[in-house]
């Protein structure tokens, strides 16, 4: 028997041709086709010695394993550096409260210190929002502050729309 059966012009290699291949050289040669086509693969193996079929599946076989490894070196490396850096809010699974302190209006008191406090409340709260903000920047309020905010608000609804 022919090691390639010939129908319609087609050839198809059989696992009978090639008796003394052993399983996993067969699952080897099922691989190259799909990947090649069958064409090939049966030209190949038809214009090849046994020693040097063994050694191109060998072959084929070290390249997928080398394109495997890199792989999983990758993955390894992606994992790896997703557990070494990263910003501290992502590993953190739970929002930090820092309160702020409450804005009177008063000379003594500095609105920039206030709006730093208010922003580092923001980031530690997570609040993305602009009208979220806006909300937790004015319950912070307190005395003349809060009654200058609220009275322009009345006045304009969307006066505050963003810090």
């Amino acid at each position: 028997m022919n090691m390639l059966d010939v129908e319609e012009d087609s050839f198809h290699v059989t696992r009978e041709g090639y008796s003394y291949l052993s399983d996993s050289e067969w699952e080897v040669v099922g691989r190259m086709i799909v990947l090649m086509g069958e064409p090939a693969i049966s030209g190949m193996l038809e214009s090849l010695s046994r020693d040097q079929q063994h050694a191109a599946i060998n072959k084929f076989l070290q390249s997928e394993l080398a394109v495997e490894r890199r792989k999983i070196a990758l993955l390894q490396q992606l994992v790896s550096h997703q557990s070494m850096g990263g910003p501290t809010h992502m590993r953190r699974s739970k929002t930090l409260k820092i309160d702020v302190s409450r804005y009177k209006g008063i000379d003594e008191y500095s609105i920039l210190r206030w709006f730093v406090e208010l922003e580092d409340a923001i980031k530690a709260r997570r609040i993305e929002g602009d009208e979220m903000q806006v909300t937790l920047a004015l319950s912070n309020l307190t005395g003349r502050a809060k009654t200058w905010a609220l009275t322009v608000k009345l006045h304009d609804l969307n006066v505050f729309e963003s810090l």
